[in-house]
Order: C-alpha cells, then sequence, then structure tokens
C-alpha cells in the first residue's frame, strides 16, 4: 500500500507494486514516514515544480530496515539494516556542485514515497545520503534528519553565533527546529508565531519570548523592545514564506545584522523593501535552500548527541490509511506539528 498523489487535495491509499530492485538501488521497507509542511503544501497545490509530478507515490521524510538490496551495494547493506535516507542526491559534477552548492545542483535528483510500505532508494541518493541509524536511536528521531539538515544549513549561512540574540519569525515545526538548536548553542531566541499552542511550544524548545502575532498591534517595535537599546536583532530568520513576514525581518535586525528568508513565497510574489533602510544599515539578506549530504550527516549527529528529538516535534501517530483524513484536518490549523505515519 502507498500515497499516490493525483493532483490538487487529491490523494488516494492505493496497492502499488513492491518496485524492482536495480543492481545500486536499495528497497526499504518503511518503519515511519512524518509529515511535514512541504509535504502539506504539495497537496493543497497538487504539484510541485521541482520535486514531485503527479501521479506519483508521495512523502519524503523516512526511515526504515533494508529489505533488499542491489547486487552492486551489498557489500554495504545487509537485510535487516535501519537506516535512514534523505530525499534528494547531487551530481557533484556540474557548475553549482563544483562551487559548493550541491543544494542548487543542476541535475538534483529527487525521490518520493515515504508513505508506503517499501520505498525504492535509487543509487546516487543511496551514495551520497543513506546512512545506518546508530542503535540507540528510533526510527522517528532519525526520519527527522532532512529538515533537521535544512536548518542546520541554514543556521551556518546566518553567520548566528553563542551570545547574539536571534529572531525566528514561524514557529512550526521548521521554526521551532531553528529555535531548539539555536538555543541550545547559546543564542538568545526571540520566536514570532499565532496561537497560544505557538507560543508553549516555543518556549518549550528554548526560546527566550514568545511574541504572538495574531494578538500584538505592532509586532516589529515588540521585537525591537526585546533587544539591546531596541537596536534590532543580531540576525533573523524567516520561516514562514509570506510578503509581510519577510518585510518583519527587514525592520527587525540591527545595523550590520543578517536576514534569512528561509521560508519561500509562492512563485510571482513581489515583495517591497525600503532601500535606504538597507543600505545604510548595512543589512545582509540572503536565503537559504535545501540540503546538502554534509549537512545530512550534521543532522544525524546532532539527533545522535541528543540536540533535537522528536519529542518535540511529533505530536501523534496515525496508520497509512489515515493519512487523507489528516490533511484535510491539517487544513483547519489543527496545532499539529509533524505527525509519524505508520505504514
Amino acid at each position: 500500500m502507498a500515497a499516490v498523489l493525483y493532483g490538487r487535495e487529491d490523494l488516494k491509499i492505493e496497492k502499488v507494486e513492491i518496485p524492482a530492485v536495480g543492481a545500486e538501488d536499495l528497497l526499504v521497507r518503511v518503519k515511519v514516514a512524518l509529515t511535514c509542511g512541504t509535504d502539506f503544501k504539495v497537496w493543497r497545490q497538487g504539484y510541485h515544480a521541482r520535486m514531485i509530478t503527479p501521479p506519483a507515490l508521495f512523502g519524503h521524510e523516512l526511515a526504515g530496515i533494508v529489505e533488499e538490496a542491489g547486487e552492486a551495494v551489498r557489500h554495504r547493506f545487509r537485510p535487516g539494516m535501519r537506516v535512514v535516507a534523505a530525499n534528494s542526491a547531487p551530481c557533484n559534477e556540474c557548475f553549482f556542485c563544483l562551487k559548493d552548492r550541491a543544494n542548487l545542483c543542476e541535475d538534483l535528483v529527487f525521490n518520493n514515497g515515504a508513505y508506503a510500505e517499501y520505498n525504492l532508494i535509487p543509487g546516487r541518493i543511496l551514495r551520497e545520503n543513506v546512512m545506518e541509524i546508530p542503535q540507540h536511536l528510533s526510527f522517528v528521531d532519525a526520519a527527522l534528519i532532512e529538515p533537521l539538515a535544512c536548518v542546520l544549513r541554514g543556521i551556518e549561512e546566518t553567520g548566528v553565533q553563542a551570545g547574539d540574540t536571534a529572531v525566528v519569525i514561524g514557529c512550526g515545526p521548521i521554526g521551532l527546529k531553528f529555535a531548539r538548536i539555536l538555543s541550545g548553542r547559546g543564542v538568545r531566541v526571540i520566536a514570532v508565531g499565532k496561537r497560544s499552542s505557538q507560543m508553549k511550544a516555543a518556549e518549550r524548545v528554548g526560546a527566550a519570548a514568545a511574541i504572538d502575532c495574531s494578538k500584538t498591534g505592532n509586532v516589529v517595535a515588540s521585537v525591537r523592545q526585546l533587544t539591546h537599546r531596541r537596536f534590532g536583532a543580531d540576525a533573523v530568520i524567516e520561516a514562514v514564506g509570506t510578503p509581510t513576514t519577510w518585510q518583519w525581518a527587514t525592520q527587525m535586525v540591527r545595523c550590520g545584522g543578517t536576514v534569512n528568508l528561509f521560508g519561500g513565497c509562492p512563485r510571482g510574489t513581489k515583495v517591497e523593501f525600503e532601500s535606504s533602510a538597507l543600505h545604510y544599515s548595512e543589512i545582509t539578506i540572503k536565503s537559504s535552500f535545501h540540503h546538502t549530504p554534509r549537512f545530512i550527516r550534521k543532522a544525524l549527529d546532532a539527533i545522535s548527541r541528543g540536540e533535537v528529538s522528536a519529542r518535540d516535534f511529533v505530536t501523534g501517530e496515525i496508520r497509512l490509511s489515515e493519512l487523507p483524513d489528516l490533511f484535510q484536518h491539517m487544513k483547519n490549523r489543527n496545532g499539529q506539528l509533524k505527525v509519524a505515519v505508520m505504514p
């Protein structure tokens, strides 16, 4: 059984053939797949320009057990081995890969189908981004590596240091991972989100302050009031993806600070910024997209050390058959962070 996406809000659980295993491939019996904001957005719009074209198997965060290894990789992977796989891998040969921007690879290979009993890991991803799960980790913990790798890369790209004050806009799973990692590394985190449940979650993962923008008249002023002499934060990470929150981010950062527009706005969106504020304040604006093999490994290391745990983010567990109803339920903004899908 597997989840098949046919189009906008059209997801069905169906019987599909178990994939044939090529010489360099790996067949994994999925033990857990995690829901995420990207899958929810793809479900709502019915496709993703780079990741998935319906009809297609769906889902991309998984951990499981090796069922069968192709003959060329049997020396590395044995049946029963506990493994976790990322959802993509670069070519390591194109212009961007050679510029150390493997996340922008011209031939980035994606793999979907995590919401299924079995998932076929193609050779390139097997070579670059499949790792054995340490014995002390659960499958649910290990399945966090893909989104966490994106977060860790975002933190490095932003240059946040211990002792800094950082604002995280957005208290969904990604924003909360930023808050958890940053606070654990000695950064004072101010979280901006909606609803009391998000405020409580942000404080639980280490935020020094949490601002509910739905109950705050001037969010930018409220944030700046919590910074040294109201200068603004050393760094602002925007993890929502709306024009308004992008603008907030540039208004919350101090002179000489850095803004990471981590949350992607819909294609075609236009955002206006005050040019003099950017220039004369020497604000650095950047964005971080996706992950690279180096950060996939850093993510597994961080989880292995206990820097991040599934108990902070996974708020429920369902059977595969319940997945279509869950996505419908998520439209009501029900407060779920991530849900473990057990095929």
